[in-house]
Parts: C-alpha cells; structure tokens; sequence
C-alpha cells in the first residue's frame, strides 16, 4: 500500500485545481468540470496526485487537514507569488506566529511556513498537518497504511516517505473531537498487487479505524474508512 492521492472537495475543481497546481508546480493529469487532477513528484520521495472532486457547496467545518507550503528564506516572496495567484490572507486565530495564514480561492485556510530544519528537503510541500485525538496511536495507524517512517518534526509526531523526502504527515492535537462533518480535504491509499483489500480492512479495524458504507453510494470501486481519530480516507485498489 502506498500513499496516492491528496483529495479536496471543491465547488469549481478547474479553478481550485488549477490554483494548487500553480501553488506546487504540479503535472496536469486529468481536467473535466467535475475533477481535476496534478501530480506533484518528488524525486527519491513521494509521488502525490492532488485531486479536486465537485461537491455542492463550500464545506463550512472547522478544517482538520491542511497543507502546509514551504516558505523558508523565501518565505516572502512565496506569499506575494500565491496573492497573485488569488490566494488572501487568512485569521483563523493564529495570533503572532511565524508562518503566514491564507485561504486558498474557495477559502480553504493553509500555511506558508517559515525556515525549519524539519522541512529540509520536503518539496514545495512542507507538511500535512491532520488533527489527531490520540497523535501516538494515529501515527503507527498512518506509518502502518502508507509505509512512510516516524521522523523527527517541528514539535508534532511526524512520518515521511521511506526515501525521507517530501512532506511531512504531522498527527496534531486535535483542539475538539471529530464531529459528522466529512473533512472538506483527504487522503486515498492505493493497494499493491498481491494486497488482499478484505486483510486491509481487518487491519484498519484492528488499529481503531472503522469502514463505513450507505447503501445510496452503490458499488464503487473503492473502499471508504474513518481512521482512529474520525479522519476520512479511501482505500483504492491496486491498479490494473
């Protein structure tokens, strides 16, 4: 198993996409009105697909999974080049702090960070902070369903892809519990060949995450969870 996509819920997926795409210098994949699709490829690292399916209207949700950019000694600059791209400056009780807090064009709040030797060769994404309710148990639930390794990180349990580049997934103390609000941003994990989905499914229950299925969503070719804490993810299955 592996760690595929970044998956956002979008109103208008071309204008967010195309957004972000600039944002992390992405490769366009897919571009319909419905979903659209840019790689972001980090060499001896991870190679993440940021997706943005169409959902009615904008999630209104306290967020629990962000992006973190890399800023760095350029921190600056890379804030002016997302304002013109149609990012705005963002309050969502951050106070004084170091990084910088902006909302994506659907708002969707993220963080420009400063120079950390954490974020040493994380790409031009720094981190994907997810809320937590218990970060040690989450973190080997995560490095259990991704294969990406515990790493020393800028104050949070962190993991990293096994090649220890690109971002860091950092298990943050969540500030309340997981309500039922789907997250308006998460994760999608690909199966392997030689997977068995059913054994991936006891696995995850085993580890505190849960499946969940409505009758009205029909036979998908993938399979939807909530890990320990509540977070959504998908299980997709292996490829050809």
């Amino acid at each position: 198993m592996y760690l595929e996509n970044l998956v956002f819920d979008a109103v208008d997926p071309t204008r967010l996409g195309r957004f972000w795409e600039a944002a992390v210098g992405g490769e366009r994949l897919t571009d319909q009105p419905d979903l659209f699709e840019t790689r972001l490829t980090v060499e001896g690292g991870p190679a993440l697909d940021l997706c943005f399916q169409q959902v009615p209207e904008r999630p209104s949700e306290p967020q629990r999974f962000h992006l973190d950019l890399h800023g760095g000694v350029r921190q600056a600059e890379v804030v002016r080049r997302l304002r013109a791209l149609g990012a705005e400056p963002a309050d969502i009780g951050q106070g004084d702090v170091p990084w910088v807090v902006l909302g994506d064009v659907e708002g969707n709040p993220f963080c420009v960070m400063e120079e950390r030797a954490a974020y040493d060769g994380s790409s031009p994404i720094a981190a994907l902070p997810l809320d937590s309710a218990d970060p040690e148990r989450d973190a080997a639930f995560w490095s259990w369903l991704t294969g990406w390794v515990r790493v020393e990180g800028a104050g949070h349990v962190s993991l990293r892809h096994p090649g220890l580049t690109g971002p860091l997934l950092e298990l943050c103390p969540e500030m309340s519990p997981k309500g039922d609000a789907k997250n308006r941003l998460h994760h999608d994990v690909r199966l392997e060949a030689g997977d068995d989905a059913d054994a991936v499914a006891e696995g995850i229950a085993e580890r505190g995450g849960r499946e969940v299925f409505h009758p009205e969503w029909g036979d998908l070719p993938w399979r939807f969870y909530l890990d320990p804490s509540g977070n959504e993810l998908c299980v997709l299955p292996a490829r050809g």
